[in-house]
């Protein structure tokens, strides 16, 4: 067995909490590039982006000098019925690999939602509710962010509006049912309820749906309705900032062991997991004071960094949102059907999206059926039922252990376990009964959607 110096979990104190948010933009040599006016295709200032978001949370989304946001109290009390959340010694795993690699996991399902959402959620639902605002809407995909935001807006009063991508709102009415338990609304999408879902349901009827038709119409239902903002569950530099919250926890455990991390490895869909678990460590990378091997993994269905082109793109299938410049693959590509996980967007995050243009991390694609193979792997020895999101992570964190035991390297790998798989048994069983397909988008299906990038100059 391995070495039992270091426990199973490694819990911190309360008092081990970190007060602060770390801003990984305040550090990066090369800045991601600003949010476009989709009007005047100008960077969007603060004003123009009040009209859909919270004014604390513009100020968290343009700011690229200050490198700590103070938790606030009413946040971090919240965090406390949750956080610390452990780093687990996966011994059980490096046991039945037989690898010479240290194995850690980030354990982030130990709240109702099953995932990190949560962290941010209930940060934009208390500057809502500072703000004075009535309510907020959201889209969600695999139902995470749904769910996390449905419970922060019921601690803090507030209506709570989801736009559920359609495929998932059918695949998962448990995962909706818990949303409405906590008194949000949730609708599929797209719908008839707005103009721009009415629009492409015209254009494309019988649509399973992405998240991109979801979020042009959550933020329709908000710029036209009073007292209401849109919130936005990844991809959005305020998002990476509050998940900040799992990276530095992350880092505070291990340095308590002297453990330095060879590999750090996370999901990739928009971006906020992966952001949060690696930006202090990204940082000590950018600043030159230690290196990491930094790994994206996305699904090979919906592979934005592996296979899209680094360009202005919408945000949304309805081109009503502002234009980041990110890995896309076309703001009106939708993945297939019968891709059972999250990580559905068509774009990648600007900030991850630079640091992997800079060549600071790298990025692997996986087909679903591997995933789910890596799922049961991992439930099988470590005892937790993982969400389809995080087992894209177990997947190459397995490949890279069995590598070490190849190479007789003793590598320490973390990586990110953002969530728990039990309310996606309809893919379970999809994977156990033989029923699931691997699609991955050919060059010309692909081609389609890029065709229709927005020209940008410069």
């Amino acid at each position: 067995m391995a070495d039992k110096k270091i426990p199973y979990k490694i819990y911190l104190e309360e008092s081990e909490m970190p007060r602060a948010w770390y801003n990984l933009r305040a550090d990066m040599k090369n800045k991601p590039a600003p949010l476009l006016n989709p009007a005047t295709m100008k960077p969007m200032t603060a004003e123009d982006l009040s009209v859909v978001f919270c004014e604390e949370l513009v100020k968290q989304e343009l700011d690229e000098t200050n490198a700590y946001y103070e938790i606030p109290e009413e946040i971090r009390d919240f965090y406390k019925m949750y956080r610390p959340s452990p780093l687990v010694r996966a011994y059980c795993l490096e046991e039945k690999l037989q690898t010479p690699a240290k194995i850690y996991y980030k354990f982030e399902g130990n709240n109702t939602s099953g995932s990190h959402k949560l962290n941010s959620a209930i940060a934009q639902a208390y500057y809502a509710k500072k703000q004075g605002l009535v309510g907020v809407t959201t889209e969600t995909g695999a139902g995470q962010w749904g769910t996390a935001l449905s419970m922060a807006c019921s601690y803090f009063g507030l209506d709570c509006k989801v736009y559920m991508v359609k495929c998932s709102y059918e695949q998962k009415p448990h995962r909706r049912e818990v949303m409405r338990t906590y008194g949000a609304s949730v609708t599929p999408s797209p719908s008839m309820e707005t103009s721009v879902g009415r629009k492409i349901l015209a254009e494309h009827p019988g649509t399973t749906g992405s998240l991109g038709c979801a979020i042009s119409e959550a933020v329709e239902k908000a710029t036209n309705t009073e007292g209401y903002r849109y919130v936005l569950g990844s991809v959005l530099n305020q998002v990476m900032l509050h998940q900040s919250v799992i990276g530095l926890e992350t880092k505070i455990a291990l340095d308590k062991y002297d453990i330095k991390p060879d590999i750090i490895i996370g999901c990739a869909g928009g971006g906020s997991n992966l952001g949060g678990l690696i930006a202090p460590f990204m940082g000590e990378k950018i600043r030159g004071e230690a290196d990491y091997r930094i790994i994206a993994v996305e699904p090979s269905s919906c592979p934005s960094l592996t296979r899209g082109v680094y360009a202005y793109d919408y945000c949304d299938t309805g081109m009503v949102c502002p234009l980041a410049k990110m890995y896309t693959l076309g703001s009106g590509f939708i993945p297939a059907a019968n891709h059972a996980g999250g990580l559905r967007y068509h774009g990648m995050s600007s900030t991850l999206s630079q640091l992997y243009d800079d060549k600071l991390m790298e990025a692997v694609s996986v087909a679903q059926t591997e995933v789910f193979a890596a799922a049961e792997q991992f439930a099988r020895v470590e005892g937790i039922l993982p969400a389809p999101e995080s087992s894209h992570a177990i997947k190459i964190a397995i490949d890279e252990a069995m590598r070490c035991k190849e190479t007789g390297e003793e590598k320490t790998i973390v990586f990110g376990l953002t969530g728990t798989g039990y309310f996606d048994m309809y893919a379970y069983e999809k994977f156990h009964d033989g029923k699931m397909e691997n699609y991955v988008p050919t060059d010309e299906e692909l081609a389609v959607a890029l065709a229709k990038l927005p020209k940008v100059e410069g």
